[in-house]
């Protein structure tokens, strides 16, 4: 899908919504998500435990909290500070913002778009890098991980829900930016249209079967698109 199907896809729109970790920020380009998810699952459960041998599986932190939450909520809180405090970490170190995404928050402004971050990242993380980089005048709300819930976090349109309420502005008026088949999901569930954003060959074919809206493999092609002319 081109720049044509990209900007008709903004042009429903009132409000754009952006994922984080991908669209913005590669968050643990920096602190390698692996190594993050190795911390946390030694930090959750003895080598021996049931829980352990689950986490063995995996080297997404965000998994690692959605087990332990489901095992232990008390223990899933205590991983949930400790995800949040390497989100922050990681951030720090992440580098710059992904190309083009600096260019998609000043052209959504400029085009007078309500404009949320929706993350399942923590907000903490979110605010922290938004910050560094000078862009918190860009973003009118951060919806993140859904404090003590990560049962909410997308694919459950919680987030985006919450982020429409918090703009004012119905989830039908939202287009959701994400780089991963649970953002259009999650987008789908809540009314919502979906960009998907392919920074990865094989999620073409991916955001196709689910259906989003439009697909670019650029965040530059969002600001381009974006100066199109909206449809009345």
């Amino acid at each position: 899908m081109g720049t044509d199907t990209v900007a008709r896809t903004l042009a429903q729109a009132s409000a754009i919504l952006f994922d984080f970790d991908g669209p913005l920020c590669d968050v643990f380009a920096g602190l390698p998500a692996p190594q993050v998810a190795r911390q946390l699952a030694q930090l959750a459960a003895p080598p021996d435990s049931v829980l352990s041998a689950k986490l063995a599986d995996t080297d997404d932190p965000l998994e690692v909290l959605r087990l332990t939450h489901a095992t232990d909520t008390a223990l899933g809180l205590q991983i949930e500070q400790a995800l949040t405090a390497a989100e922050i970490e990681a951030v720090a170190v992440a580098g710059d913002p992904t190309p083009g995404a600096v260019a998609a928050l000043e052209a959504a402004q400029t085009a007078g778009r309500r404009v949320a971050v929706v993350s399942n990242n923590s907000s903490d993380c979110v605010h922290a890098f938004l910050a560094r980089h000078s862009l918190t005048k860009h973003v009118h709300e951060v919806v993140g991980r859904p404090l003590h819930r990560p049962d909410l976090m997308k694919p459950d349109p919680h987030s985006l829900i919450r982020a429409a309420d918090q703009l004012g502005t119905a989830t039908t008026q939202c287009v959701l930016i994400g780089d991963s088949v649970t953002d259009i999901e999650a987008a789908h569930a809540a009314g919502s249209t979906a960009i998907g954003y392919a920074n990865k060959p094989h999620k073409l074919r991916a955001f196709a079967d689910a259906r989003a809206e439009a697909i670019t493999e650029h965040m530059q092609t969002i600001a381009d698109a974006m100066q199109a002319p909206r449809s009345r």
